[in-house]
């Protein structure tokens, strides 16, 4: 979940599964974490919805060790 002061500046994010305040400085989240927005489409039984939420880390590790088939990983290329 995620609240902005102005509409732009990102002031909070809090995981959605466990309820962390993550650290947000100067608008930047200072934490690992992931950030989804779906819009659902017609095959789905959330047809015409869009969810947003964050995960912190420590969950996102948790709820992706669960899965029976891993995460695809590749190596990204930082920009300076």
């Amino acid at each position: 979940m995620r609240k902005y002061r102005c509409q732009e500046e990102l002031e909070t994010v809090i995981c959605n599964c466990c309820g962390k305040k993550m650290i947000v400085k100067n608008g930047i989240l200072r934490e690992g974490a992931i950030h989804i927005d779906h819009a659902w489409d017609y095959f789905s039984e959330k047809d015409g919805e869009i969810h947003h939420l964050d995960l912190c880390e420590n969950c996102y590790d948790e709820i992706i060790s669960g899965f029976r088939i891993a995460v695809e990983k590749e190596p990204a290329v930082e920009m300076i």
